[in-house]
Formats: structure tokens, C-alpha cells, sequence
């Protein structure tokens, strides 16, 4: 058996032994015999393993743990077979979300946001109602015979442009008895226009949320001011407060970004959760020559603060305060999904974002960067190599990711960040990869004490 090593991935956590296939995504929790004999073992060499460790093992005990280990390889949850693009994956990619850019304008001056603070490049406008229902009808004529769309309200402040949602959504609604398409409408919304109106309106119309709050106070008055440069967290969390309980805890999930300035982000996803919000997700900003962004002389902090992180949700947990935390969310029991893990968010071939204008792009990251116009919600794409050269850029296309243990779960990186590091999305942002490396350690660790305890219960 050749190139083992390529095959699985296997780290400490606390006092826990971890080993991961990476072909078949079987997790296993093991003792520190197993945890050293993987360093040679390769299903056929028990000689060179014992020849190894026989100092520090005795021999009948490690023979019997190869033959333990080789039962997985014959159940194919060890050195599983190669992954290959499944025939389907070089055909079209059929459309099935779009980001629509309805605010080209925002009412918080964020330090470090992408959009420049909501003109993505351009000038302030807001999305007309005409532009948002040739998007829907855009959608409806290019998702071939998928029932279930998606599609994410998006600023800037989308609130700012209430009533071009409300249109929207009522004709999403006509479209869907039309066409029998099953629509997913989300809005990301900063908070500080949810007011009782827009409230209602959102949970009858079964709105999904996705709340920007960058934890404790301090922190997100630093970042997030308003346009006057004051601060705004009271009176983001008093209204996200009423939001969440007016539906009753769901439908939503808090999200907040950590830079430079708050590596002890434990601090801000426990202050997250203790103002009674129990579905969160903090991110790592990306940003270029900034004094807000990562560099790799942050990754041992950042590293050993996912560690805290990691320990504090199963203490919380264990104590019956537990939260869901978006990065530590994964499905143990099935392998990889090879399209999806291939795709990662379909960015630029199944995924598009809409300007204010009606222009295409791959995603709202890529929003007025040149080069990366694919066409018009009226005149579809244009630029027909751009969403090839998009599709092939999956992870077995990628040389930096040939050979990653993630890369069946991290799907080759955001090509945003790729394009905005190096100007190619086949060169992955490296500092991304080893962050997202490190929260799939913690991840994975997570939901493998989760499932011990399952087990022992």
C-alpha cells in the first residue's frame, strides 16, 4: 500500500488520540499504542511496525491492534480508495442561489469590510424591484429541475431597501404557485432598522436571519460604528433580542468577525452566548495590508484560542448551557459527499450574486472586481469560460490541495480570498488554510466526544 500518510490525518486534542481517514471522513477516537503505530503502519508492513515500537509496546498487543486496524481498511474506514470527479460534476453546473445586492449602501462604517463600507467599488444605489424580479425569473430559467432555490437578501444594509424586499418576496411567492419551485429567502441585516413593522413582516413571510454582531461590547463598538461614528451595540443586541424572541429562537444564527484586535475571541462568542443567543458563527476576517487582518504571526495565538474555544463549548455543554456554534457542526456518520466537497459553495457556477444594477458575479465577495462581470440578470453570462474555469477549481485541480488532509472538507478554500491574495483562484490564501485546518481539528474532536458520550450514555 503506497502513500498512506496521504490518506489520513491524526492529532492530538486534550487528552484524546484522533485519526482521521481522509478519503472516507471516518473519525476514529484511539489509544496512544494505535496513535503511534500510524506513523508506519500502512496495512502490510507489521514487521517494520513492531521492529518500531517493540521498546515501547509489547508485541502481541500491537500485532492485535493491526488486526483490528485492518478491519477497518477491509470496511474502507481506513486508507478508503482515492476520491475521482464523479462524470456528472464536468457537466453545467445548474443554478441554485443567488446573493442579490439589494443595498449598495450601508448605514455602519465597518473598519474592516470588504464592500468598502456597502459601494463595492462603485457608487452608492439601491437595487430596484424590476432588477430583483429578473433575478427571481433568472433563477426560476437556469435552475433546470430543481425544486428548491435559494436566495440571501444582501448589502450593505438590505433593510435600507425595504420595500423593494417586500416586492420581491411577493412576487417569489407568485413565481413559486407558477413554476412549483420551493424558495429559501435569508437576509443578512446589521439590525439597526429592525423595528416592530419590519419584524412581523419578516416572520410571516418566514424570513431567515443572519444577524452581524461582533461580540462583547467593547469589540464590536471598536468595529461596527455607525455612520456618525458611534457606537452601536446596544442597540443592535435590544433589537436582535426582540427578533429572535419574536420567533420564538428560530430561524436565525448570530455571526461576528474577529481581526487583529481580538484574538481571545472565546471572550466574544461566550459574551454571544450569554446575552441569551444560542446559534453562532465568528469568523476570521480577511483583509490585505491591513492592520486588522491575520498574519501567520497570529496563527499560534489564534491556534491555541480555538483550543480554549473547543474547551469551553463542551464545558458549557456539559453543564447544560450549550450553544450551537456553526464550525463545530459536522456529520460524523457519512463520508464525503464528493459534489458538494468538490464545489464547496458553487461560487461562480451554481452561485451567483446580483449587483444593484443587475450585473453577475460569482459571489458578493467578487462584487466590482475586475475581470469577474459574468453578464446581466437580462442578458445571462456572457463571459462563458469564466464559470468553467470556476467549476474546475475544486480541490483535485488545485495543487496545494492535492494532497491536504482537509480538503474534502474545506472544498479548496473561498476562491474570493485566493483571488484577492494571489489573483488566481487555483492558489488558496494560506493563512485561510491553516485556520480552517485548525477548526477542523477542533470540529472534528467535538463531534467525536459528543458521539463517545452518545455511546456510553
Amino acid at each position: 500500500m503506497t502513500n498512506t500518510k496521504e490518506k489520513i490525518h491524526k492529532f492530538r486534542q486534550g487528552d484524546d488520540f484522533v485519526l482521521v481517514d481522509v478519503n472516507s471522513g471516518a473519525v476514529h477516537l484511539v489509544d496512544e499504542m494505535i496513535y503511534d503505530i500510524m506513523d508506519t503502519f500502512d496495512g502490510a508492513n507489521d514487521e517494520a511496525v513492531i521492529a518500531k515500537l517493540s521498546g515501547k509496546y509489547d508485541k502481541a498487543e500491537l500485532s492485535e491492534c493491526m488486526d483490528e486496524l485492518r478491519q477497518l481498511i477491509d470496511e474502507q474506514m481506513l486508507f478508503a480508495p482515492d476520491i475521482d470527479v464523479p462524470p456528472v460534476f464536468a457537466q453545467h453546473g445548474l443554478v441554485k442561489s443567488l446573493c442579490l445586492m439589494v443595498a449598495h449602501d450601508c448605514n455602519l462604517r465597518c473598519k474592516y469590510c470588504f464592500g468598502g463600507t456597502g459601494e463595492y467599488s462603485g457608487v452608492r444605489q439601491l437595487m430596484s424591484a424590476e432588477t430583483g424580479k429578473a433575478a427571481v425569473d433568472y433563477i426560476i430559467n437556469h435552475c433546470g429541475a430543481r425544486k428548491h432555490c435559494e436566495i440571501d437578501f444582501f448589502g450593505g444594509e438590505p433593510l435600507m431597501n425595504m420595500p423593494m424586499i417586500k416586492e420581491v418576496t411577493e412576487y417569489v411567492r407568485q413565481r413559486e404557485k407558477e413554476t412549483g419551485k420551493q424558495f429559501k429567502l435569508t437576509l443578512t441585516t446589521n439590525g439597526l432598522l429592525l423595528n416592530e413593522e419590519n419584524r412581523k413582516w419578516l416572520n410571516d413571510n418566514n424570513i431567515s436571519l443572519v444577524l452581524s454582531l461582533d461580540g462583547r461590547k467593547e469589540v464590536h463598538d471598536n468595529m461596527r460604528p455607525d455612520a456618525g461614528g458611534n457606537g452601536t451595540y446596544d442597540r443592535c443586541v435590544a433589537n436582535f433580542k426582540k427578533m429572535v424572541d419574536s420567533r420564538d429562537g428560530k430561524d436565525y444564527f448570530l455571526r461576528g468577525t474577529y481581526t487583529a484586535e481580538n484574538l481571545d475571541f472565546t471572550k466574544d462568542v461566550m459574551s454571544m452566548a450569554d446575552e441569551g443567543f444560542d446559534v453562532l458563527s465568528v469568523e476570521p476576517v480577511v483583509l490585505k495590508d491591513s492592520p486588522f487582518g491575520i498574519t501567520e504571526e497570529h496563527l499560534p495565538q489564534i491556534f491555541a484560542e480555538y483550543d480554549k474555544l473547543t474547551e469551553e463549548y463542551l464545558k458549557r455543554r456539559a453543564e447544560g448551557k450549550g450553544f450551537f456554534f456553526f464550525h463545530f457542526n459536522m456529520d460524523l456518520s457519512n463520508g464525503p459527499c464528493v459534489a458538494k466537497r468538490l464545489a464547496g459553495c458553487g461560487a461562480g457556477h451554481e452561485y451567483f450574486a446580483v449587483a444593484a444594477n443587475g450585473d453577475l458575479y460569482p459571489c458578493h465577495q467578487f462584487v466590482g472586481r475586475d475581470g469577474y462581470k459574468l453578464g446581466t440578470v437580462w442578458t445571462d453570462v456572457e463571459n462563458k469560460e469564466l464559470p468553467k474555469k470556476f467549476r474546475n477549481a475544486h480541490v483535485l485541480n488545485k495543487e496545494k490541495c492535492s494532497n491536504c488532509w482537509a480538503r474534502f472538507y474545506c472544498s479548496g478554500g473561498c476562491h474570493a480570498n485566493a483571488d484577492l491574495f494571489h489573483g488566481d483562484i487555483y492558489q488558496p490564501y494560506e493563512i485561510g488554510c491553516e485556520l480552517q485546518k485548525k477548526r477542523l481539528e477542533c470540529a472534528i474532536y467535538v463531534q467525536a466526544v459528543m458521539a463517545r458520550e452518545k455511546e456510553e450514555a
